[in-house]
């Protein structure tokens, strides 16, 4: 069995791949739940998420990487060396054959903590615009791996996105019929599915509803996740269905012929995986990493992007209602979409774990470090 820690945290797009690995770990065999320990932050979606998911979580402080120089910049490396000595304790304890780190602000103590104590380490980097703890982590391993082509870290291998096998491998396919009337659709409509995120988009909302009547009169319906922090629509009528949130994606993703999303990391991957044509919409805060999550969409010919800003009734009107009408053009879009997502990525990651480990690498002497 292989002893594992596991770092990362804050957003779904750091935890649920984290999630998906440790799932795929005790599924082959690799290691039992108990082998496995989380490192994450008290704040951070891992809170929940970790321990409804079966796996021990410990967590140390978040500590973002100050932007200017303040007073908060001068407290910034102490508290840093400390979350190091934290984590450095938290690896002696759990004693792991290796590292694996999903970025985020947990992330960077433990890949320092790991480095010290030589333990092998492995980063999955999510996004196409890497984060400043896996920019900083690269340097310290050989074993990094990325999701989209456009991502540039050092010696990195391109190896898909982690996904959990209810995505990837579905124990059964549910029909479009029986995924629509999960939600009271329609079995034969085509279905256009809207979703800001795990925590929804106001300006994809609002929009949205500002013309599902002309949605759905060019024939659709619609499927509205709005997120859990937004109010719900206040628009009724038969064809559109919204929720707060939604815990089948798997099922959502099933009844839809096409997509209005943000262009988070996890999103785009499922909706590659899966060969849905898209409407990418960016979160427009951050450091472009969403626009550059969709550029190999873009360049497939299976997606378009609009700013946030430009996502407009009138855009959608213009431009996606007369995409909607052409069925042609969304079955072409649904084809070039065949090939992006990576089905086996978790399962890929794992066996680079299983290399980083291997005997021939020179391991920690736990002993010695009491």
């Amino acid at each position: 069995m292989m002893r594992v820690v596991l770092a990362g945290g804050g957003t779904a797009g750091h935890v649920n791949p984290l999630l998906a690995v440790a799932d795929e770990l005790v599924r082959q065999g690799s290691s039992t739940p108990g082998d496995i320990l989380v490192i994450g932050t008290k704040e951070g979606l891992e809170t929940r998420l970790v321990p409804e998911a079966g796996f021990t979580l410990n967590t140390i402080a978040r500590l973002p990487f100050p932007r200017r120089v303040n007073a908060e910049a001068l407290l910034f490396w102490p508290r840093f060396v400390g979350a190091v000595l934290r984590s450095m304790r938290l690896l002696r304890s759990h004693r792991p054959d290796v590292v694996a780190g999903f970025g985020g602000y947990v992330s960077a103590p433990v890949y320092v903590a790991a480095w010290a104590l030589r333990v092998p380490l492995v980063i999955h980097e999510a996004n196409a615009v890497p984060g400043f703890a896996n920019r900083w982590g690269a340097r310290l391993t050989p074993h990094v791996v990325t999701t989209f082509s456009l991502t540039k870290l050092p010696g990195a291998t391109l190896l898909g996105m982690p996904m959990p096998r209810t995505i990837t491998h579905p124990a059964s396919t549910p029909t479009l019929s029986a995924a629509r009337a999960h939600f009271g659709l329609s079995p034969r409509k085509k279905t256009l599915l809207v979703t800001g995120g795990s925590q929804g988009s106001v300006s994809i909302n609002s929009t949205v509803q500002a013309v599902v009547e002309d949605i759905l009169a060019a024939g659709w319906q619609v499927l509205h996740i709005v997120g859990n922090r937004n109010p719900m629509p206040t628009v009724e009528t038969p064809g559109y269905v919204a929720l707060k949130y939604c815990d089948r994606m798997d099922l959502a993703f099933a009844a839809a012929t096409a997509v209005i999303s943000r262009a988070g990391a996890a999103t785009v991957s499922e909706v590659q995986l899966l060969g849905l044509p898209a409407v990418f919409v960016p979160y427009p805060v951050g450091n472009g990493e969403q626009e550059k999550n969709a550029w190999d969409s873009l360049q497939a010919g299976s997606a378009v992007l609009v700013t946030d800003s430009d996502f407009t009734p009138d855009y959608v009107r213009a431009t996606v209602l007369p995409l909607l009408g052409d069925d042609a053009a969304v079955k072409r879009m649904r084809q070039r979409a065949q090939g992006l997502g990576r089905k086996d990525a978790a399962e890929a990651f794992v066996q680079m774990m299983h290399r980083a480990s291997a005997p021939s690498r020179k391991a920690p002497s736990w002993s010695d470090q009491n």
